[in-house]
């Protein structure tokens, strides 16, 4: 059996008294496209910050293709590169785009700033957007926004090749874009997985039905902090699963206790 890539057994976490992961088990295996689905404020950002190892769990253990995380990114030598592409983008608006995508090289590499500027045309490039390295986020649509995101997630050191990223974490990637924006957005999620032969592997929170079907494989649906159904996009159309099903019809009436 293929070893996971990625797994999470009994992870909880509360922040005061609210207890937003309880128990949580998740595998995600190499080559997989993941979707985490449910409703608002039931644990699927913090899901991927655990991931990513920017918030530690109170509870549970985290592998990274098989060996035991200990503590936070910083703290622990990872043998996967993950990235992670932020629900509101995360630029930094007073830096220039380019500043933006090369800055954890600026930041933390030895590279002369010429092969900085390189590797960031490089990275626009790939997400479409050569040419906008001067500009600034104030300048940009919310789809460029997110494509700089993307850039800047899968931005490596290549003297260092295992911060090369293998494993993208995307949070909310087409939240609050028109439908036309969105397709670029989703359309991109899979060119970078399946053509440019990096970031083989993500996991993608999402509430856009289209997002959901264009950009996943498997999905995970959390509810109340836990996992509560799991099979692929197609079984979401056939599956009895009484929260799927209201989920995906958007009805008030079921088992998901609608707030207000």
């Amino acid at each position: 059996m293929t070893e996971p890539l990625i797994e999470l057994k009994g992870v909880s976490i509360s922040f005061g008294t609210n207890k937003v992961l309880d128990n949580v088990d998740l595998t995600i295996y190499r080559g997989e496209a993941l979707g985490i689905i449910g409703p608002s404020g039931t644990g699927k950002s913090t899901i991927l910050r655990v991931i990513a190892g920017l918030i530690a769990p109170d509870s549970g253990e985290i592998y990274i293709q098989g060996v035991r995380r200990e503590g936070l990114i910083e703290d622990a030598t990872n043998l996967v590169g993950i990235g992670m592409v932020f629900q509101q983008a995360a630029l930094f608006d007073s830096l220039t785009v380019e500043e933006n995508v090369g800055f954890s090289l600026y930041q933390h590499s030895k590279l002369r700033r010429s092969r900085i500027r390189e590797l960031v045309n490089e990275k626009l490039e790939m997400v479409g957007l050569s040419g906008i390295g001067d500009r600034y986020p104030a300048e940009l649509s919310g789809g460029m926004r997110k494509r700089v995101s993307f850039a800047r997630a899968i931005m490596s050191n290549p003297d260092n090749p295992k911060d090369r990223p293998e494993v993208l974490l995307y949070d909310e990637p087409t939240a609050g874009l028109d439908p036309i924006a969105s397709t670029v957005i989703e359309d991109l999620i899979r060119q970078l997985q399946c053509t440019q032969g990096i970031c083989s592997t993500y996991a993608i929170v999402t509430h856009q039905h289209s997002t959901i079907r264009r950009t996943a494989d498997q999905i995970v649906f959390l509810y109340q902090g836990k996992v509560q159904w799991q099979g692929t996009v197609s079984e979401i159309d056939t599956t009895d699963h009484p929260l799927i099903r209201q989920f995906i019809s958007g009805s008030v009436s079921g088992p998901i206790h609608v707030v207000g």
